[in-house]
């Protein structure tokens, strides 16, 4: 005799293989087969509903086809969905969980329609328990624990309640309590709970029953015996931490939280793993376990906020091969082999213009080719122009040229060693920096003009201090600190650069700005000498260092660089 349930799907096949039958016909829609379905399933109890839907589990190769996929998603969607809402979460687990394998398996990993891209929260899912003390059998001291144990339930169904600040207050005593409590009764790993754990695995997990929380504080300590029961109770902790520290797309902007909760949360998340290890049995396997699925959901979680782009990277495939084309091959001429070894290029100037070198990269490295012009050359004019004798206006100056400014700029990082040296002088505009610039240049260029210019800085009448001496005259070049001349300088000077400071009339906020920049001391020191030398401008001579070195007792620094100078 054949059962019930095979005589349902031998009719369920019949009667789906007419449908496929007439469908490739012409004579039904695609549409047809599901909505029969539906109708069935609609009409059959939950039990005789249980034995139809294991037929549309075996056939979920046939609604992925073509045929079917696109017309028939959505309406195995909604049958799915009206089954789940006929079925009880507690008493229909099972069959709850084939139809989320079999939407699983339906749809693609990137299908938005089954993703809770919101994270919204179930609030429908509410633990009742009794909250009247006075209705209490038991103990004040035994009904005060009871409410604080299930109360954390309604934070890990709504964690947004976490990030106001009365109720983490709340949720951070209440679970102190709990936790302090797992910690002081642990579970001790006998033989018996091993056996019924054989027991279990024997008889194929028939026999478990997923009921909803037993709130009863009658039961409270059964429960804190119960190791499935810990564990329930910890993961959820696991859970809500995990919310509570990721980053979710559709948080609110009021949903962070602070250094103290942060900490908290890291501590009591290290407690949590912890107390699993030392549930029995396979405690270290299950918190292992639990980390690990935790870690993916951070990628799922990831996933969803970038958007949740497909998993299936396109390949290009040429959809003609590539022929081999056939070159004709060319004269000997053409490519160079002749008796003169020419390049022809079809044009006589062009083919002038290849054969100018035998190598092509090497004459583009040719010193012909090199058209960057010389400082002197570059900065002849605005030199003129920074002379006061020749009157020319701010206005009109070269070195308010955008432009003029751009290409100096990019002359200076290739030519001048000033424009990498560091400086603690403040400028306004480019022009500014430019205008400093030139002031230096005109003082170390050679092929400058004889007549003499003058910086503009200085009172013409006063003390005539020029921008540019005559080229036999080197006196004022000596004058003038130069580089290498600072660099060894610091090198001697070292930590105690902060006592010649104060003979340079350095002001302390210049000092301050001068050891955020670097740590090392000579460079502090380098720092330092060219802070003052930026200040003083012309006046930053080798004879004015010498007297500030000599003030601060470095008199041995001041023969050394009083010595260096009269060999110049």
């Amino acid at each position: 005799m054949l059962s019930q349930l095979t005589k349902l799907k031998i009719c369920a096949h019949q009667a789906f293989a007419v449908l496929f039958q007439s469908l490739h016909v012409g004579i039904c829609s695609a549409t047809t087969p599901f909505l029969l379905l539906g109708d069935v399933l609609d009409c059959l109890p939950l039990d005789q509903c249980d034995k139809i839907f294991s037929f549309v589990e075996e056939n979920v190769s046939t609604w992925k086809s073509n045929s079917f996929y696109t017309a028939g998603k959505n309406y195995l969607l909604r049958m799915c969905n009206d089954l789940l809402r006929r079925l009880s979460k507690s008493q229909n687990t099972v069959f709850c969980g084939r139809i989320q394998l079999f939407l699983a398996r339906l749809f693609p990993l990137s299908e938005k329609s089954g993703l809770n891209l919101q994270s919204q929260f179930n609030l429908d899912n509410i633990t009742v328990f009794n909250k009247n003390e006075q209705e209490s059998t038991l103990g004040q001291k035994v009904k005060s624990k009871h409410l604080t144990f299930w109360t954390l339930q309604d934070y890990f169904r709504n964690p947004v309640q976490c990030y106001d600040k009365f109720s983490w207050m709340t949720f951070l005593k209440y679970s102190d309590e709990t936790l302090a409590v797992f910690k002081s009764y642990k579970l001790d790993d006998m033989q018996a709970s091993k056996r019924k754990l054989e027991e279990l695995r024997a008889t194929g997990g028939e026999h478990v029953y997923f009921a909803k929380f037993l709130t009863s504080e009658k039961l409270m300590d059964l429960q804190l015996s119960d190791s499935n029961f810990r564990r329930h109770i910890l993961l959820q902790y696991l859970i809500l931490f995990q919310y509570l520290k990721g980053q979710v797309k559709f948080k609110s902007s009021n949903s962070v939280l602070n250094d103290d909760q942060t900490t908290w949360i890291e501590e009591t998340t290290k407690l949590v793993y912890q107390l699993l290890r030392e549930i029995p049995p396979d405690g270290d396997k299950f918190a292992t376990m639990v980390e690990h699925i935790l870690n993916t959901e951070d990628n799922w979680n990831s996933w969803k906020n970038e958007g949740c782009p497909s998993f299936v990277k396109e390949r290009t495939v040429d959809d003609k091969p590539k022929r081999p084309t056939r070159k004709r091959q060319a004269p000997e001429d053409f490519l160079g082999k002749g008796p003169d070894r020419k390049l022809f290029m079809g044009n006589d100037e062009l083919t002038r213009l290849w054969n100018l070198n035998q190598d092509n990269m090497e004459a583009c490295k040719s010193d012909s080719r090199s058209f960057m012009p010389s400082l002197d050359e570059f900065f002849a004019e605005a030199i003129e122009q920074a002379d006061p004798a020749n009157m020319v206006e701010d206005e009109y100056k070269v070195v308010r040229n955008p432009n003029y400014g751009w290409r100096a700029l990019r002359l200076l990082s290739r030519r001048s060693p000033h424009f990498f040296q560091p400086t603690n002088q403040k400028f306004k505009s480019l022009a500014d920096y430019l205008d400093s610039m030139v002031s230096k240049l005109a003082k170390e260029l050679p092929d400058i003009p004889s007549e003499e210019i003058k910086t503009g800085e200085e009172d013409d009448d006063d003390n005539g201090d020029n921008l540019l001496k005559d080229s036999n005259d080197s006196e004022f070049e000596y004058k003038m600190v130069t580089n290498q001349q600072m660099d060894d300088m610091a090198a001697k000077l070292g930590a105690q650069w902060k006592t010649l400071a104060s003979h340079l009339e350095m002001k302390a906020a210049e000092l301050r700005e001068i050891e955020t920049d670097s740590e090392d001391v000579d460079m502090q020191a380098k720092l330092l000498l060219v802070a003052w030398q930026d200040r003083e401008g012309t006046q930053a001579t080798v004879d004015n260092l010498v007297t500030a070195l000599n003030a601060a007792g470095f008199s041995q620094i001041a023969d050394s660089l009083s010595e260096n100078n009269s060999r110049r």
